[in-house]
């Protein structure tokens, strides 16, 4: 049976990715690799992997704390689980996903709470969805020094107003108003923009009108990196499957064996067994008894 040399977390090649160097991997067509994480172990990982960019997504909600929708989603869960990534990334793109009604309220507010991503959370960026409503508060957060990373399409906290997580810029008209929201962001300051669940020629237009990257998800390959859910890919999530998620593994099936053959063992008395036990020297163990009567 073959084995599989660990991966260096970190290697001395390998330079922190930053806002520029994307820019520089679009100009030259180079894909750009980017998914989420919201824990340590999952960091080290993915940036053992060489990903550009962690997402510190606010898709934690659903898939990590179990609400139906990411607008529970605090600040304070946001921060506590952006520590965790940069805890266990050093080389990849940290980005955090700013929730529902963090930058809505007003200006002075979204940068505030922005600025808490990098002074609290450890992130390098923010991420912020909308278009042309968010346009002054992205020049804010811009203006403060923050590299913020636009998202329109499909916007999960909008959820209520699309009447659910149906695509985007299907008509015309709506492709249209997407492209230009496109445009806008960019002018606005935004260093990369998400695009999620439209239509793939669409995304194709937006890509080649842009000189900022974009990230695909759902979208085509026809943007300049692609984003997936991590917990997706790897099949932790049961609930439901986006159609233009790919799982890799099928990690949830895996728990499931993994903690049954666990049960059954406990249950048959197979485990614990003498290898897993802690023993004390046979004298130690006599004056114990004989100090117990």
């Amino acid at each position: 049976m073959s084995t599989v040399s660990p991966v260096p977390i970190s290697t001395p090649e390998r330079k922190k990715v930053t806002v520029p160097a994307l820019r520089k991997k679009k100009a030259r067509r180079e894909p750009i690799t980017m998914l989420t994480a919201y824990d340590y172990p999952t960091a080290l990982a993915l940036d053992a992997a060489g990903l550009d960019i962690i997402l510190v997504g606010d898709s934690l909600g659903m898939v990590v704390l179990g609400y139906p929708t990411t607008l529970p989603v605090t600040m304070e869960e946001m921060l506590h689980h952006c520590r965790a990534v940069a805890r266990g990334a050093s080389n990849s793109l940290l980005v955090g996903d700013m929730p529902f009604m963090s930058y809505q309220v007003s200006v002075p507010e979204a940068v505030r709470n922005a600025g808490r991503f990098l002074q609290e959370g450890g992130m390098d960026a923010v991420k912020l969805e909308g278009g042309r409503d968010r346009l002054e508060a992205v020049r804010a957060i811009v203006g403060a020094g923050i590299p913020v990373m636009g998202h329109i399409g499909l916007t999960p906290q909008s959820v209520n107003q699309f009447g659910g997580f149906r695509p985007q810029g299907r008509t015309a008209a709506a492709a249209t108003r997407l492209l230009e929201d496109a445009r806008l962001l960019e002018e606005a300051g935004c260093t990369s923009l998400v695009l999620e669940s439209v239509p793939a020629r669409l995304a194709s237009l937006i890509t080649n009108r842009l000189e900022i990257p974009t990230i695909g998800i759902g979208a085509g390959g026809g943007c300049d990196g692609q984003v997936l859910v991590t917990h997706d890919l790897l099949g932790l999530f049961e609930r439901f499957t986006p159609h233009f998620v790919k799982k890799y593994a099928d990690f949830h099936g895996e728990m499931l064996r993994a903690v049954r053959e666990y049960k059954d063992e406990v249950e048959g008395g197979v485990f614990p067994a003498a290898e897993h036990e802690v023993e004390m020297p046979d004298e130690e163990w006599e004056l114990l008894l004989k100090a117990a009567g």
